[in-house]
């Protein structure tokens, strides 16, 4: 019981490090980079549509390569030996940004998008551990502690980061002091720029550290799950391959779980989409950044109890009816954005998106979690995987290219309203609890 309380807690910290990737670079600072300092010049369209590229590219390459990474992990005990390998390269891709000059956007862009790859390859065999360190009675609140340690993670460091960008003069010597232990000829320009400037590429490094520090307890106390076979070695790309296509060839017997990525696809496209695009869109509507940071910062602190008040309300209500309020939630919160004026109107925002966004994260990893086979569980959030970054292919993108064919940024937060729609649509049609749901993933078709 021990061992296992501390497996359980040593996966929900690893949400608290890679969270900081997804706050301080998806969300926070990075949009607000690219746009004002590795974009400076461009029209806001332009910034625009070149990040939602740049999302899209990431979302594309793991949406091609996740369900196939799955089945090669289940074929073989390496679900945490994967995931060390990605978030290696997101820590990496993290620490490498802090190296990027002004103007260089192609570099920036290419750099994020090995990070984006890291972090949601990663997050594959991550969500496919959830099964040994939760049971049924408890996936729940599993899920949602680590969401919920994510957000408080990813706060806590964005908050220090935020303190630092607002009041860069407290910290000027600092800065100074590593100016001197830093004297190299790549990092003496970033400890020349402005204050302002500096600590932001400051913070790319040291979300990297964050990230690599709590992966740690994870790679030690968190059990490799046994695989399905016991074949190792080349056999494992082989038996991968064959198990994938096997996969593919039982479709009936999954019919549920294929309709909940459908609309799992559409919903958590219009989730990635804000996540990822609001800092611009509010930068785009003119408001000062330094007011979007703080609200992006009150949605994480408001985001920490609110994943565990989900996580307890799919118990009480059930765990698609939790969803749904929260898929309500968010379509509420992009039709008011179209209509957004002023900085008091965003602020409120961030307080909803913090209300429901760890809600349906936390929820609907749990809810397919318990539709899924126990032995193929790194291949089949790999198609979970495959379902929310194919959507970051679509979402940012169509975003961008509705804002700039219309010029109204505006009409591209609007066309979000649009996914959560078919979303929550779909999801009626799921029965997590059908007895051909349950034959088909519990036997082993004939």
């Amino acid at each position: 019981m021990q061992n296992q309380k501390r497996s359980r807690w040593a996966w929900a910290l690893y949400d608290a490090g890679n969270s900081a990737f997804a706050t301080v670079i998806m969300a926070g600072f990075f949009p607000v980079f690219f746009k004002t300092y590795w974009s400076s010049g461009s029209d806001v369209t332009v910034s625009t549509f070149r990040l939602g590229v740049a999302n899209s590219v990431a979302g594309l390459l793991i949406a091609v390569f996740a369900p196939l990474l799955g089945a090669f992990a289940d074929k073989g005990l390496a679900k945490k030996r994967f995931l060390g390998v990605f978030a290696g390269l997101g820590i990496a891709a993290s620490a490498a940004l802090f190296f990027v000059q002004e103007g260089n956007w192609p570099y920036a862009a290419a750099i994020y998008v090995a990070g984006v790859v890291g972090f949601s390859g990663a997050n594959t065999f991550y969500d496919s551990l959830l099964p040994s360190v939760g049971d049924k009675k408890t996936v729940d609140q599993t899920s949602a502690l680590g969401f919920s340690l994510g957000y408080l993670g990813g706060g806590i460091i964005f908050a220090f980061f935020v303190w630092m960008v607002l009041s860069p003069e407290t910290f000027g010597h600092v800065l100074q002091k590593m100016q001197k232990l830093f004297s190299l000829p790549l990092t003496a320009h970033v400890f020349t720029s402005p204050p302002r400037v500096a600590v932001i590429r400051c913070s790319f490094l040291l979300t990297a550290v964050w990230w690599a520090l709590f992966t740690i307890p994870l790679m030690f106390f968190v059990p490799e799950p046994k695989a399905a076979e016991t074949e190792r070695s080349g056999k494992d790309m082989s038996g991968g391959l064959n198990q994938l296509f096997q996969t593919f060839r039982e479709t009936g017997h999954y019919k549920s779980v294929w309709i909940f990525l459908l609309a799992y696809w559409f919903y958590i496209d219009g989730v990635n989409t804000v996540i990822r695009m609001a800092v611009d869109y509010g930068m785009s509507l003119g408001l000062e950044y330094s007011h979007l940071i703080c609200a992006l910062l009150i949605t994480q602190f408001v985001g920490f109890p609110s994943a565990l008040l989900f996580g307890r309300l799919g118990k009480c209500w059930g765990t698609k009816n939790a969803l749904y309020a929260a898929i309500a939630g968010y379509l509420i919160i992009v039709l008011w954005a179209m209509a957004m004026t002023d900085k008091a109107e965003f602020y409120l925002l961030a307080v909803m998106v913090g209300l429901v966004q760890g809600g349906i994260q936390a929820l609907s990893r749990s809810c397919y979690s318990r539709m899924i086979p126990q032995d193929k569980a790194a291949q089949f959030f790999g198609f979970y995987n495959m379902a929310g970054k194919s959507s970051v292919i679509f979402g940012p993108a169509i975003m961008g290219i509705t804002g700039y064919l219309s010029h109204s940024p505006r009409a591209g937060i609007g066309i979000l309203a649009l996914f959560f729609i078919t979303g929550g649509i779909l999801l009626c049609f799921v029965d997590e609890k059908s007895l051909k749901c349950k034959q088909g993933l519990n036997e082993n078709p004939g």
